[in-house]
């Protein structure tokens, strides 16, 4: 067995051409033998993440915060109508009328999801990003058809819902992981 000193032992010779295939991750040896670097991994080397997709994954986990605490939010917001309706004030003749404890119940409920739901996006889970989408979008309706209860608060959350929504929308996994 000849071996050549200008390659590592373990390597293939007699290609022609010095150049050898490689795995993934396996040293590329150049015409004159020597290392000219390693292998691209499986797919090719990807494009930097732009901008945006950085946005993006920074967003979604904002969005999993924010949907987190939401919920948690939502569940005091609805406890403190179930418990006592002098809390937010009296509205007549708005055409989304209903009992504050009902608002309560429907409040305790959404946060309980939207909570969950934005533990599983902080976790990673597949199935949170879709659900935190339709959570969010749930989220503004309730917090429109709430707002001559609470104007300021309404606005802000839906202002944030809108922002969980973007930044679930546009996130790839598989963009961030390249």
């Amino acid at each position: 067995m000849n071996q050549d000193a200008s390659q590592p032992s373990g390597t293939p010779h007699g290609t022609g051409t010095g150049a050898q295939p490689t795995g993934e991750g396996r040293p590329v040896w150049g015409e004159q033998g020597q290392r000219a670097g390693t292998a691209p991994r499986a797919g090719g080397p990807g494009a930097p993440p732009s901008a945006r997709n950085a946005w993006a994954t920074g967003g979604v986990t904002f969005a999993g915060v924010l949907l987190l605490v939401n919920g948690v939010l939502n569940v005091l917001q609805g406890i403190a109508a179930i418990a006592q309706d002098e809390v937010y004030a009296r509205v007549d003749n708005y055409i989304y009328r209903i009992n504050l404890t009902g608002w309560g119940w429907i409040l305790v409920v959404l946060g309980v999801v939207l909570a969950v739901t934005g533990a599983g996006i902080l976790k990673g889970a597949e199935w949170a990003r879709l659900t935190g989408i339709v959570l969010a979008s749930l989220s503004i309706i309730a917090q429109f058809m709430f707002l001559p209860y609470a104007p300021l608060w309404g606005l802000i959350m839906i202002v944030l819902d809108f922002f969980v929504i973007w930044a679930l929308a546009v996130y790839r996994p598989d963009a961030a992981r390249a």
